[in-house]
């Protein structure tokens, strides 16, 4: 979705609803506050969010300041400065959040899950970071070391975002599994990060087969020809991983604060979402009996 016009009203709509129930569950502490209204809408404040993502900019400043400012003064009649915008910006990730759960995938039967890293700075630079240092943590990942976070997904075979956790970045990969699959079905496909005999059997338990490879000192269970095909294609959630972070830009050492960190990881989560064309599998599911299209 590249449209201007189709994404605002697409978000607008979506607001219209929620900013009415989302006043009604705020709590007061039954004094008068001023509450200033804010020349940007929040149905803007997303829109621009979002369109900073699908326009693939690398920078929010350089987005703000060269284009939305110089060329989308039509559309957008009230734009703050820039400073001012970067200070709305948390006022949105609620919506941003409630608004993806209206816009993700849903589960198919063939499901795919993985994690990878955002770090929040470089490895020269851990012992002067301040921004983080309450929720960031040392992790590994198959290359390196890094600080900061891990991001959980679990895809089905069209390349679409089911779910996602955010984690710190020294926390198992196996620890969030069990948030997922209260939402999932059929089967689950992970790497050598998930193999365990009592996460196996506990998602068994609840309708849900975990295949992953095995290590080199496991026998190798029984699979079938459907099983051994989507092992072969485990790729397809590192692509999506590699489009989020290179191209939706969830990942860079720029933040100041946790908010915006945040705003950014969701608005790239649901630009991702709303793109017209994902890495996807080739298979006709009709589940439980799935086939391979032809």
């Amino acid at each position: 979705m590249d449209n201007l016009t189709e994404l605002y009203c697409l978000v607008d709509n979506f607001c219209q609803v929620f900013e009415p129930l989302w006043e009604q569950h705020l709590l007061t502490t039954g004094k008068k506050q001023r509450r200033r209204t804010a020349s940007l809408s929040l149905s803007e404040l997303i829109t621009l969010v979002i369109l900073f993502h699908q326009l693939r900019f690398r920078h929010f400043k350089t987005f703000y300041q060269e284009y939305v400012q110089v060329y989308l003064r039509r559309e957008f009649p009230s734009l703050p400065s820039y400073n001012r915008c970067v200070e709305l910006m948390p006022r949105c990730f609620s919506a941003l959040f409630a608004f993806f759960q209206t816009v993700k995938g849903q589960c198919t039967g063939i499901n795919f899950i993985d994690s990878t890293c955002l770090a929040v700075c470089h490895n020269r630079r851990i012992s002067r970071h301040r921004v983080f240092v309450r929720y960031a943590a040392r992790g590994k990942n198959s290359v390196d070391w890094f600080y900061g976070f891990k991001l959980h997904l679990v895809i089905n075979h069209r390349g679409e975002v089911i779910d996602f956790r955010l984690t710190a970045g020294n926390v198992d990969d196996r620890k969030p599994v069990k948030g997922f699959c209260q939402k999932l079905f059929g089967l689950l496909v992970g790497d050598k990060g998930y193999v365990g005999a009592a996460l196996s059997e506990e998602l068994t338990q609840q309708g849900v087969q975990l295949i992953t490879p095995v290590r080199r000192n496991m026998t190798p269970p029984k699979r079938t020809a459907f099983e051994r095909y989507l092992l072969q294609h485990r790729s397809l959630i590192e692509t999506v991983n590699d489009e989020l972070k290179n191209l939706c830009q969830i990942e860079h050492s720029r933040h100041r604060s946790l908010n915006n960190f945040l705003v950014n990881l969701m608005a790239g989560l649901v630009a991702y979402s709303l793109a017209p064309k994902k890495p996807k599998l080739p298979i006709k599911v009709n589940y439980p009996s799935q086939s391979l299209a032809t």
